[in-house]
């Protein structure tokens, strides 16, 4: 496992479950650096050159979150079309194998239009949701054709979730203490 920025110091991070701003409304771990599998990093790599090409850069919302974390959100949301159950197996992202990006004007410094925001769980986030603005359908189809030419696969589900075609062991722990917000 290795921290994100020491690869790409460029990439943009906002951890949204370091902090409030998610759809549990609280924060579920305390590390606000990505993790993420060697392997993992020099594919993203890639992808980060491919979109700064066309003047954008990723920002990462999620990446490798802890077994324990997994929990928390299960205890606090305990739904599976929202969650994955850790019951009946991990989550990818505690692979550190996945990632959740979007992507951000370098011009601006602001996210780009997409079908939806990050923990929208309507129909606006699948990946053929036909209504969003030509704007949106057309930045998605950039992320996700980039994140696929560098290795990474889709979740229909959500716009904005990858998982690198590599598979890796399940990571319980890179931190000496606990990394997860008390319940």
């Amino acid at each position: 496992m290795v921290r994100v920025k020491d690869y790409i110091p460029d990439i943009r991070i906002d951890l949204k479950y370091a902090g409030a701003d998610n759809f549990l409304g609280r924060p579920i771990y305390t590390y606000e650096d990505a993790w993420l599998r060697y392997g993992t990093v020099k594919k993203l790599t890639a992808a980060q050159e491919a979109v700064k090409a066309r003047g954008f850069s990723l920002k990462i919302w999620d990446a490798w979150r802890d077994p324990a974390a997994q929990f928390l959100m299960w205890e606090l949301m305990p739904n599976d079309d929202y969650v994955a159950d850790p019951y009946k197996g991990f989550s990818k992202h505690s692979r550190g194998n996945t990632v959740d990006v979007t992507l951000v004007d370098l011009s601006t410094g602001q996210e780009v239009e997409m079908p939806s925001e990050f923990d929208d769980f309507s129909e606006r986030a699948n990946r053929d949701y036909s209504q969003a603005s030509v704007a949106a359908r057309s930045n998605v189809l950039f992320l996700e054709e980039t994140m696929k030419n560098a290795g990474f696969n889709a979740y229909f589900g959500e716009w904005w979730h990858f998982h690198d075609k590599k598979v890796y062991d399940i990571v319980e722990s890179i931190f000496a203490e606990d990394s997860y917000a008390q319940s």
